[in-house]
């Protein structure tokens, strides 16, 4: 008796059907990615959007903040070749210092009548957070460029000497309790004395000195910029004789400068606009900063 075996015949794909499943494969993929495409070129937009927002959010909260410390009646705004500086000069704390018409007996009053005494008292704490330091400037009743001898802006910091005309800053020595040593006294120099009505004086730390920002007033984009630590110029330099910090790249700014009629008060407007390179979108932010000019 014989037997017949029987082998089952294996079948796969055939051409026709692979190129179908390409074909209804791609057209899926072209419907999925028309679906798609919108909403992650929407959130790459968003993206780009919120970080151009938050670089120039950043810069102009570090221009405010530096703003709000500025010496009184020392903020100077200027365009040349379209740029912006904004200039002022930096404090960092601020006293009383014992004065001689103030009732008070004993110690050393701030001397405005004989150069040869460079030490006084500070009235109440001293200056902290930072602490004032050797090397550090004192400023007395800053009334700002035009105002000399009571302009800042009027020491030459390469002599260490007041330029023609007189100045209210002077260098500290050395400071010891309550008791600050100047390396010379400027005050006691003035053509007519300027102390202050409140005894007042402001700290300009060694560190910082003069600042200026810097931004292009357009129509080309270019780098925000912050300079300080150049000393004191008595022309807005333009720009310093300082290394750059960049806050912003691809940007624009419009800057506005008013005081009041008293010139006790003023507010600085800037409206920055940063540009994305490779998109061409931009994002503008606008600012209104008071500043305080009471000396």
């Amino acid at each position: 008796m014989s037997r017949h075996l029987s082998r089952t015949a294996t079948r796969g794909f055939t051409l026709i059907e692979m190129v179908m499943v390409i074909v209804i494969t791609g057209v899926l993929a072209g419907m999925v990615a028309v679906f798609i495409a919108k909403p992650v070129e929407g959130y790459v937009n968003s993206v780009r959007h919120a970080e151009l927002t938050d670089a120039a959010d950043t810069a102009l909260r570090r221009l405010a903040r530096d703003v709000r410390l500025a010496l009184p009646n020392s903020l100077r705004v200027t365009t040349v070749s379209n740029v912006n500086y904004i200039e002022f000069i930096s404090t960092s704390a601020g006293g009383r210092y014992r004065d001689a018409s103030d009732g008070s007996s004993g110690g050393s009053p701030l001397s405005f009548t004989n150069t040869a005494t460079n030490i006084f008292n500070v009235l109440g704490p001293m200056p902290s957070n930072p602490a004032l330091a050797a090397g550090d400037y004192i400023v007395v009743f800053n009334l700002g460029v035009g105002y000399n001898p009571a302009n800042a802006y009027n020491y030459d910091t390469a002599t260490a000497l007041c330029r023609a005309g007189g100045c209210n800053i002077a260098q500290v020595s050395s400071v010891s309790s309550n008791t600050v040593t100047l390396a010379a006294n400027p005050f006691a120099a003035q053509t007519p004395p300027l102390p202050s009505p409140g005894s007042r004086f402001q700290v300009v730390p060694f560190a910082t000195q003069a600042v200026t920002y810097a931004c292009p007033s357009g129509p080309t984009a270019g780098n925000f910029n912050r300079y300080s630590a150049y000393g004191f110029i008595g022309l807005q330099p333009t720009p310093p004789a300082a290394t750059p910090a960049l806050l912003a790249a691809n940007a624009t700014c419009v800057v506005n400068y008013t005081q009041n009629a008293q010139q006790r008060n003023g507010i600085i407007s800037i409206n920055l606009t940063l540009t994305d390179p490779a998109s061409q979108d931009k994002v503008s932010m606008f600012y209104q900063i008071h500043v305080d000019n009471s000396p």
